[in-house]
């Protein structure tokens, strides 16, 4: 039988260990980053391990462009992207582990992979652009548009009957009595 002295400090060791294999993870992640370049190679980005944008270089041609702003976010997404596969040969402490299966499941769902460029976002579709609506198919109708029906005609109101003259306070459900006393005494 173990001592309960050799179970504590048993257990002490498998926590420091735990430990130890925890801050290597942790450093091992911290030293992931992905830099991108855009197609024309005019900008780069770098992401760290979280995702966040450690460096940007955009080159002149890039700077004068009318969409630099979207190229950079297509970059940045790009680099994003590939998250996951860096850290799949980049964290080989956990490398198999359903840790690892965690994290990149995660990863692939914080950044997915971003639309090809020539897809256009609310039903454009691929290789439209907003200059091509003019030629989009558009049902021509030749007959003009049906009449608004009529409004409805107003029912006739009745006339309200009127009022009986006896007692106002006197309601037919209490036969003559006042529902809160008995004798019907009115205060």
């Amino acid at each position: 039988m173990t001592s309960p002295d050799q179970l504590f400090a048993d257990f002490e060791a498998k926590l420091a260990e735990t430990q130890r294999k925890a801050e290597q993870m942790r450093a091992e992640i911290e030293q992931i980053s992905v830099s991108e370049r855009s197609k024309d190679g005019q900008i780069k980005v770098t992401v760290n391990h979280a995702g966040n944008l450690t460096g940007l270089e955009i080159g002149p041609i890039a700077r004068t462009k009318a969409d630099l702003d979207q190229q950079i976010m297509r970059t940045m997404q790009t680099a994003q992207s590939k998250l996951a596969e860096a850290m799949q040969g980049g964290v080989p402490s956990i490398a198999g582990t359903e840790t690892m299966a965690e994290l990149i499941e995660q990863l692939n769902a914080a950044y997915p992979e971003p639309e090809p460029d020539d897809y256009i976002e609310g039903g454009g579709g691929y290789g439209t652009t907003p200059a091509d609506d003019d030629h989009r198919f558009i049902a021509e109708t030749d007959t003009p548009a049906p009449p608004p029906p009529p409004p409805a005609p107003t029912p006739e109101r009745r006339p309200r009957p009127a009022r009986s003259t006896e007692d106002p306070h006197d309601d037919d459900y209490f036969s003559g009595n006042d529902f809160l006393t008995d004798e019907g005494d009115r205060r």
